[in-house]
């Protein structure tokens, strides 16, 4: 039976350690190019609800029925396990590192019961400002051979924690900036009105997410501590209390644009963002944006950028980034709400 992780956690009951023979994750031990994978892993009904708990996100597109025939999985389900396709080859829970930067390309929707197949290479390294980085391309194939999303990742691959995340970005730079405002003048962006304009907000949405969202979403399922699931293990790093994965943040800022872009976003859709302040369990986020560009196309659609951030509580943004889809003419946006049902109401 093909397993829905990286790692098949019930080996473990016959005395068997998964991280037993891997690289210890340091600089040192880099190969580049060194190849990550492949894994074959199952979008089953279990993977979808645990995505779903961890991001506080029950789209019906997930649970009930979607635009493409049946339930898919959320944008960014797979994204962490294209993240964590290094734990492959180096022990993850030897691993203290920060994400710093996110890009991905959503090219199809991965379909409930998908066998999926993951495959990466680490393709550069090297070392600015004291830290060692690594850059990750890796990509996401469906049982038909076609694309489901593409990743391209930038981490520091051992550092203290508490220590780079009291600077003023844990990023390595890059272009841009994003400020974090939106023209309260406009209405609010809804896709297939004319409120789609440059300046326009994006639908905002709240989350808080608590510790056994971020221990699940980082892998407690299997065995594995880090700085997100374990308060040892974040103590040791210089934290006072674990903090959210950035993959985490990523997912919350993809199920907002599910919504605003609607299908258009999961066959087409494209989202680089950086990770600039860390966010601890529990602290209130709000995820928003705001319309940067709209180029009609000759189809009569358009193609919609924006800028997109995760706010935490005492205003300070922790993921700041940029994102665009096409959108056909007369597309509107994913239906916020789940049904009226027992246990939704």
């Amino acid at each position: 039976m093909i397993w829905r992780d990286l790692t098949d956690p019930r080996v473990v009951a016959d005395g068997i350690d998964p991280e037993a023979g891997l690289k210890e994750p340091v600089f040192e031990n880099l190969e580049i190019p060194e190849a990550l994978g492949p894994v074959t892993l199952v979008v089953d009904d279990h993977k979808i609800k645990r995505y779903a708990f961890t991001q506080d996100d029950h789209h019906p597109w997930h649970l009930h029925d979607s635009p493409f025939g049946g339930r898919v999985a959320h944008a960014g389900l797979l994204s962490n396990d294209l993240v964590q396709l290094f734990t492959t080859r180096y022990a993850a829970s030897r691993t203290v590192g920060l994400h710093t930067e996110e890009q991905l390309w959503f090219d199809s929707p991965a379909l409930l019961g998908d066998e999926v197949t993951l495959s990466g290479t680490y393709t550069q390294s090297y070392t600015r400002r004291g830290q060692d980085y690594v850059v990750m391309e890796a990509g996401a194939t469906g049982p038909d051979g076609r694309s489901i999303l593409r990743h391209r990742g930038v981490e520091i691959l051992r550092t203290r924690p508490g220590d780079v995340a009291g600077r003023g970005s844990t990023g390595d730079g890059g272009s841009g900036r994003v400020g974090g405002t939106a023209d309260p003048t406009l209405p609010v962006a809804h896709i297939g009105t004319d409120s789609v304009v440059p300046g326009a907000a994006l639908p905002a949405m709240a989350f808080t997410i608590t510790q056994e969202q971020a221990s699940v979403f980082s892998r407690c399922g299997e065995y594995v501590r880090n700085v997100h699931s374990d308060l040892a293990v974040a103590r040791d790093g210089g934290l006072r209390i674990p903090i959210v994965q950035g993959q985490q943040q990523c997912g919350l800022v993809t199920a907002m644009l599910t919504r605003f872009f609607g299908a258009s976003f999961l066959t087409g859709g494209w989202l680089r963002v950086k990770f600039v302040a860390p966010v601890e369990v529990f602290e209130p986020l709000e995820v928003g944006g705001v319309v940067t560009g709209v180029t009609p196309t000759g189809d009569g659609g358009a193609d919609i950028a924006a800028e997109v951030w995760v706010r935490r509580a005492d205003g300070r943004l922790s993921t700041v980034g940029w994102t665009s889809a096409g959108v056909p003419a007369g597309a509107t946006g994913a239906e916020p709400e789940l049904p009226a049902t027992p246990a939704h109401r």
